[in-house]
């Protein structure tokens, strides 16, 4: 996995970063014992994975040609053999 490039964007990052804020505060909330504070946490989560998704139809994500598993290169060997 140290070859691919999978979540090193800035869409990623913005949108894992705003759904933490929303975990630490539906944890904390939940703690609290207030309902409606966790609830205001779930929201947040959500609305990282909106802002994730928008950034990325943006063109702040990956492209999706990239998505796709990367095929195997051809050998030299494999290669002679379609030649002939």
């Amino acid at each position: 996995m140290a070859g691919h490039n999978h979540g090193h964007t800035p869409a990623a990052w913005t949108g894992v970063t705003i759904a933490f804020i929303g975990f630490c505060v539906a944890g904390a909330f939940t703690v609290a014992a207030n309902p409606l504070g966790f609830w205001a946490g779930m929201v947040i989560i959500a609305l990282g994975g909106v802002v994730g998704a928008a950034m990325r139809a943006a063109g702040l994500g990956l492209p999706k040609e990239q998505h796709s598993l990367p095929q195997p290169k051809p050998t030299a060997q494999a290669q002679a053999q379609t030649q002939q």
